[in-house]
């Protein structure tokens, strides 16, 4: 596997023999000084060129940055429209990962400035100097009261579909309900948990991934709890841990922020899926 050292080098030497690449810029976990290092950790790179539509009418360049295990270009895909801006993004078979952003010299003014920004290179003084790298734009905003009902409510209301798929033994739909719906707005209200007792100046990651860094050792376990195989009783288990943590994060913000939790809403809907986690398959009403 290509060294951090080596792949800055092929990158940066790229920039400086293509005429048309005018800057660099360093983006990502490489450039937070705080992310943990592993052999994981993208290079998520911005080139800032002078057009990008003869790069991507012949890739053959990316070539020179190694064997290639698959591509993804999303500004390609799908119905996606037009813009100015082109992504690449590489795995290569050494292990290595590539984000490489084509950005065009012309649209630099409306670039988005990002805190974990470092630049690389500039052969013409034209990108702003950045501020130290750091994790600000990444922190967890406090949560308005709308945001904060809008969340629980959709918690509670969600966590019915997944007691109706639970008693029709239609786990797929149960799941997708409780992972992908509910699960996320328990995710929503432990970073706004963790954001009070950080004020809301700690990064807790992408999809979470450092939620363990923040939450006591109770909390941490009843959050593993709410993962489940694709049994119907260890759903329904997993399911009111969900509800437990839910509940006390919310209650915890609310406190902070003088929200109103819906205490109502929380004890008839609990109430619901106790009564249908007890329902016979056979019964005809509730």
């Amino acid at each position: 596997m290509r060294s951090e050292q080596e792949m800055f080098a092929l990158l940066l030497e790229t920039a400086r023999a293509d005429e048309r690449i005018r800057a660099v810029i360093l983006n990502g976990s490489r450039a937070n000084p705080n992310a943990p290092r592993d052999l994981f950790q993208d290079f998520d790179i911005v080139y800032v060129v002078t057009e990008v539509a003869s790069f991507v009418e012949n890739s053959k360049w990316l070539e020179r940055f190694g064997e290639m295990m698959i591509l993804q270009t999303p500004d390609a895909m799908g119905a996606a429209p037009p813009c100015d801006q082109f992504a690449y993004l590489m795995q290569f078979t050494d292990g290595n990962r590539i984000d490489l952003t084509l950005y065009p010299v012309a649209k630099l003014e409306t670039f988005g400035t990002d805190s974990l920004s470092v630049l690389l290179l500039d052969k013409d003084g034209i990108v702003a100097p950045f501020p130290p790298p750091n994790e600000s734009d990444y922190f967890p905003k406090p949560p308005t009261a709308k945001e904060f009902a809008d969340c629980c409510n959709e918690f509670w209301w969600v966590s019915v579909y997944v007691a109706k798929g639970l008693w029709r033994a239609q786990i797929v739909y149960a799941k997708y309900a409780m992972d992908q719906i509910v699960r996320a707005e328990l995710e929503k209200m432990l970073t706004w948990r963790i954001g009070v007792r950080t004020q809301f100046s700690k990064n807790v990651g992408t999809f979470g991934k450092y939620f363990q860094n923040y939450l006591d050792a109770r909390e941490w376990e009843l959050l593993l709890q709410t993962y489940a195989d694709a049994d119907c009783e260890n759903t329904w288990r997993a399911l009111f841990a969900m509800c437990e943590l839910f509940r006390e994060s919310a209650r915890a913000v609310a406190a902070q922020f003088a929200f109103e939790y819906p205490q109502r809403d929380d004890e008839r809907v609990s109430a619901h899926l106790e009564r249908v986690r007890r329902l016979p398959h056979t019964a005809q009403e509730l």
